[in-house]
């Protein structure tokens, strides 16, 4: 557990469990809990008795709830979809964080370490608990928000290069790669929706902890700006590795195509002259045309014209 408290004086301490008491003390002071790795106990009991709603407090301890936002008498709760870990290749690995929003108050809860909110402990917190808890709980989403961006953008160029792969030299490794892809993109883009739903929630006003007009208001019209880019982004790219894997799909048929069309005329030509191969061959003791003294070669003239003028038929039907 780690915490931040900003008294009446306008003292920054850092600490513990030990300031949530100077905090209750202190009928003007702010402070921002951050709740990692402590037992569900321990945690239910802490947010129960600052206040926290025992159903929000509840879908916090989850292991899995879809992010949503939910007003309460003096608290705001907000369930988001932070990160534990994201890279250029969609590789995601993310945690709930939940957000208690009071009017003096910001409690955050989250299974394992959070980079946004690692940021803001290191740097900028202090600034942001000063305007308001609601302010704080906005940067960190903020911050995730630019990270979720940055490795998406990124994740455009490495799309880029692999289409130009696909177009030069397809391969089913390549078409694996693509469907994986798809399938992040699909989980991703579902996590910015529900954060899109936050933001608008946020942008009506409705809250009187996110109240409308000044530097509040600024922050969740750019929050809210981002996950839309952010959900347009990921359904463009989900677009287009679907327009890559039909394409692929398109250029394997084409060639399988083009192999058949082969083998079908191999098969048409081959076939009359087994015909013929097989009826000439047969072990009966008169045949009259066995007994012609030119027979052979008449048989082999018959046969390379009959194969000559498939081909010929062939390649006026574009099939060779």
């Amino acid at each position: 557990m780690r915490t931040l408290l900003i008294d009446g004086n306008n003292e920054v301490t850092y600490g513990g469990a030990e300031l949530i008491a100077r905090w209750k003390s202190d009928a003007t002071a702010r402070i921002w809990v951050d709740l990692c790795e402590q037992t569900d106990a321990e945690e239910r009991t802490l947010l129960e008795d600052m206040g926290c709603h025992s159903l929000a407090v509840t879908d916090a301890l989850r292991d899995r709830h879809p992010p949503k936002i939910e007003d309460f008498e003096d608290h705001v709760f907000i369930l988001y979809r932070g990160i534990k870990s994201f890279d250029d290749g969609l590789n995601h690995e993310g945690q709930n964080i939940s957000f208690f929003v009071g009017g003096r108050f910001l409690i955050t809860r989250h299974a394992h370490n959070a980079i946004s909110i690692d940021r803001l402990m290191k740097d900028g917190a202090v600034h942001q608990l000063k305007r308001s808890p609601g302010h704080l709980a906005l940067r960190i989403m903020h911050t995730s928000s630019g990270i979720y961006l940055d490795t998406v953008l990124a994740f455009e160029e490495k799309l880029n290069d692999l289409e130009d792969e696909l177009i030069d030299q397809g391969t089913d490794e390549l078409m694996k790669q693509v469907i994986t892809y798809k399938s992040r993109l699909v989980k991703l883009r579902r996590t910015f929706n529900y954060h899109k739903n936050i933001t608008d929630e946020l942008k009506t006003g409705e809250y009187s902890l996110f109240p409308q007009g000044g530097a509040t208001e600024h922050v969740v019209i750019d929050l809210h700006d981002r996950f839309e880019r952010l959900h347009s982004l990921t359904h463009m790219f989900y677009e287009i590795c679907g327009d890559l894997i039909d394409g692929y799909i398109s250029i394997t048929s084409h060639q399988l195509n083009s192999t058949m069309r082969i083998l079908t005329v191999i098969t048409a030509i081959f076939v009359p002259l087994s015909f013929l191969a097989g009826l000439y061959g047969m072990n009966f003791e008169y045949i009259p045309e066995l007994k012609a003294h030119y027979g052979y070669f008449m048989l082999l003239g018959v046969m390379l014209t009959l194969a000559a003028g498939l081909l010929w038929a062939f390649r006026r039907m574009r099939w060779l």
